[in-house]
């Protein structure tokens, strides 16, 4: 009798090890670049894109960046005085909470911060998001809109119909107040609008200097603020 096909034992081995690897990889590049640059920061992202992270990217090609499991780069740089890499990098793997990052270069303090302190660019905001102003819609033609998106509108909760081969809405329309936790149809439709209620920034948290291994708190977090991305790095 034939072996059946679905009786196949399938090894993980493999899986695992390349994960590990990916791991200790990583682990291997932060350490070797703590050991080359002058200066590591810790960067907070808010309102994370990837398009624009990766305008970041070019504009810093001459430092590196790491965007990976926060407790994978704590393990690189040591999570306490006794397993840190080099003196007080344990401080700095307390600051990796939430959605950051670690910029390592040989500008300084002033320079990172000034160019940071500049980038930003507004977006559409996305679902959770808050809305930073009301946006309401007059009953009337919606002409922006093609005849076919009817459909759509109508889906999102938009009161609409077609006259006269015209999306009109049929009445009056709050798509949002002003510190509305947004839905995934209010930022939907927000976005068909053309309204750019979110802003991607970055912050600088910490710096650590090899040269002499001085940390410093660049932001103070709130507790609150603080509980809250620990449970997010929790998660990672």
């Amino acid at each position: 009798m034939p072996k059946s096909r679905r009786d196949k034992k399938v090894s993980l081995t493999k899986t695992t090890k390349k994960g590990l690897e990916v791991k200790q990889t990583l682990i291997e590049e932060l350490r070797k670049c703590v050991d080359t640059y002058k200066y590591l920061f810790v960067l907070s992202i808010e309102n994370m894109r990837n398009n624009k992270l990766k305008d970041v990217r070019n504009a810093w090609k001459h430092s590196r960046i790491f965007f990976g499991k926060n407790k994978v780069m704590m393990v690189a740089l040591g999570r306490a005085p006794t397993d840190e890499y080099k003196d007080n990098l344990h401080k700095m793997s307390k600051c990796l909470r939430g959605e950051v990052g670690l910029l390592f270069t040989n500008r300084t303090k002033e320079e990172v911060n000034e160019w940071f302190t500049q980038f930003k660019e507004a977006d559409f905001a996305r679902a959770g998001n808050k809305a930073t102003f009301d946006v309401t819609l007059d009953e009337g033609p919606l002409e922006q809109f093609p005849h076919s998106m009817e459909p759509q509108l109508r889906q999102l909760g938009l009161p609409t119909a077609l006259k006269k081969g015209v999306i009109t809405l049929l009445s009056d329309y709050d798509v949002c107040k002003e510190g509305d936790v947004l839905s995934p149809e209010q930022a939907r439709i927000l976005k068909l609008l053309g309204y750019e209620m979110a802003e991607f920034s970055v912050r600088i948290k910490s710096m650590w200097s090899s040269e002499n291994g001085e940390f410093q708190q660049l932001e103070e977090e709130s507790v609150e603020k603080a509980a809250t991305d620990e449970d997010i790095a929790d998660d990672d």
